[in-house]
């Protein structure tokens, strides 16, 4: 096991995780945001060096004091051979199998492996799968061949944007319990505390309402991507949404992250809203995997 700290080093492994997208693509916008300064103080630990199989990128141990808060304790994990990885994830000093925890990884082929590991644990998983997108500006630079340019773009308009009721604005950190409201996997003290902190930490963009508060917005979570979005179900059906979204891509563009976002399998507003955007679908699926030792 080797820990993965340099500037050089993350570097080197960001290039190599390049070469194995879409399915590196979790791993891959993590290690971009740490070689920015790792805002998030995050490590990366691999199997053996340079030419690893498997990375994992954790918290580092001193900042995972809360053994319940699986939003702070969270995996990102990409494995070369994901069927064949179960003796380095089943390690302590890479997981903590004795917190609740979650894992995320663009790979559902990890799916086997973390069911194992949990029926070894002697603990629950629950899995959470959804379809997985690349902004396009992101795809044409990272995947070119994934991209039908032919279909980028929906021939479906959204609804004009009104700018005299609505303003373009950034949250604050005082918006995280607004947006832990309506958040899907949030709703709870814990997850306020993480919005906080990517509040806090990263871009966001939202939109003002006549009220002097949000009623749309969108965020970044620490592994780069475009999460926790949502609109006030008050204001819903006038594409809010999507204007949040068109112009935060925009700004996040100016600054050369790599974007890319999840969206559930039943969520058919979202997904005409992606295809409006033109953002690229991926051949694979974003996953998280939630754990609960017994």
């Amino acid at each position: 096991m080797f820990y993965i700290q340099s500037s050089e080093a993350l570097q080197i492994l960001k290039n190599s995780l390049r070469k194995h997208l879409p399915e590196s693509l979790k791993v891959y916008g993590t290690v971009f945001h740490m070689n920015q300064g790792n805002p998030f103080k995050l490590k990366a630990v691999v199997d053996k060096w340079p030419d690893f199989n498997t990375v994992v990128i954790r918290p580092q141990e001193q900042d995972m004091t809360d053994d319940l808060d699986h939003y702070n304790n969270t995996y990102l994990i990409y494995s070369k051979d994901p069927k064949h990885c179960q003796e380095f994830l089943g390690s302590s000093d890479v997981i903590n199998w004795k917190q609740h925890l979650q894992i995320q990884s663009s790979q559902s082929d990890l799916g086997k492996v973390i069911e194992n590991l949990g029926a070894t644990n002697l603990g629950k998983v629950k899995h959470k799968q959804c379809f997985l997108y690349m902004v396009s500006h992101t795809a044409k630079k990272l995947t070119p061949s994934l991209v039908d340019a032919k279909h980028l773009v929906s021939s479906d308009k959204p609804t004009p944007f009104d700018h005299q009721l609505f303003k373009f604005a950034r949250l604050d950190v005082k918006h995280a319990a607004l947006v832990n409201s309506i958040w899907y996997f949030g709703g709870n003290e814990k997850s306020r505390k993480f919005i906080e902190r990517c509040i806090f930490t990263f871009p966001s963009v939202c939109i003002m309402g006549p009220e002097g508060t949000p009623v749309s917005w969108a965020l970044m979570d620490h592994t780069g991507e475009l999460r926790m979005a949502g609109t006030l179900p008050k204001y819903r059906h006038q594409s809010l949404i999507y204007h949040v979204a068109f112009h935060q891509v925009q700004t996040l563009e100016k600054l050369g992250f790599p974007m890319y976002l999840h969206v559930d399998k039943v969520n058919l507003t979202v997904q005409r809203m992606s295809a409006m955007l033109g953002h690229v679908p991926m051949p694979c699926t974003w996953n998280q995997w939630n754990w609960v030792p017994l």
